[in-house]
């Protein structure tokens, strides 16, 4: 059966994106189209708050993206030495939040301890920093994109959690989008079913499916990465066939293949 991706490629080291590798392990033909395109922003900003850990109860990465704002920071030689001599240890004394395993992964890369990885999600994780919280008087720290919803900032600030939120990068549709599935349903056809990584990409994505092929809906079998983007299918008038329990790979192949049966 044929599956497409609509997804970022694998962060990281080069290799089989892991959603391909797991789809294709049991028997289906994967495809990934990249849906967004990323721009970092304020960044000089981000990496002075990141210099003084002191000021703060901790971090949170909600998305590889923010985190990728850390990496772009270490090329900055006067940032890597702070790094390296201070800055990182210091924050290790303290708590870093991430939602999902592809985080966590990179997170761990910068020399930090991420902890909340199994939460899922931002509602999750909110929950999970609600309940971990003590007494928290310093602000966590919140690198996020232009499109973040609001679900995290208000859990926090109704549960008395001071939050600082700093955007470090705004997303756009990617720029081959629309000519990479317009190649794509001209070359393979109709795939058994489109999975969808965020409500970003539903959006952008949604309008050049409905384009090129208007009755798309009613022979293909939607997948949702989560529930922020199950929510966010709905809201589109469509059927969401599964929503992965985690976001990782496994779930999401578990939860292709109960479909396809």
């Amino acid at each position: 059966m044929k599956v497409l991706l609509l997804k970022d490629p694998k962060d990281g080291d080069s290799g089989p994106d892991p959603y391909i590798k797991e789809l294709e392990s049991r028997g289906h033909t994967a495809t990934l189209i990249p849906a967004l395109s990323f721009e970092f922003v304020s960044l000089n900003i981000f990496l002075e708050k990141l210099s003084h850990p002191e000021k703060y109860n901790g971090l949170i990465f909600t998305s590889p993206r923010a985190v990728e704002a850390v990496q772009l920071g270490l090329k900055e030689n006067d940032f890597r030495k702070e790094w390296i001599e201070n800055v990182k240890e210091q924050w290790n004394t303290k708590s870093i939040y991430v939602v999902g395993k592809a985080t966590a992964t990179l997170v761990g890369e910068l020399g930090l301890t991420p902890q909340g990885e199994d939460t899922g999600n931002a509602e999750t994780l909110s929950n999970y920093i609600c309940k971990k919280k003590g007494s928290i008087l310093l602000p966590l720290l919140f690198p996020c994109g232009s499109l973040k919803r609001e679900v995290l900032p208000k859990a926090l600030k109704e549960n008395g959690v001071p939050l600082e939120s700093v955007t470090v990068y705004q997303t756009t549709q990617h720029p081959d989008l629309q000519k990479e599935l317009k190649n794509y349903f001209s070359n393979q056809g109709i795939p058994a079913v489109i999975a969808f990584f965020s409500p970003s990409g539903v959006k952008f994505c949604l309008k050049h499916l409905q384009e090129l092929y208007p009755n798309f809906a009613d022979q293909i079998k939607f997948a949702a990465i989560g529930p922020t983007t199950a929510d966010a299918l709905k809201a589109e008038g469509l059927t969401v066939n599964c929503t992965s329990k985690r976001p990782t790979s496994q779930d999401l192949a578990d939860g292709i293949s109960e479909i396809l049966q």
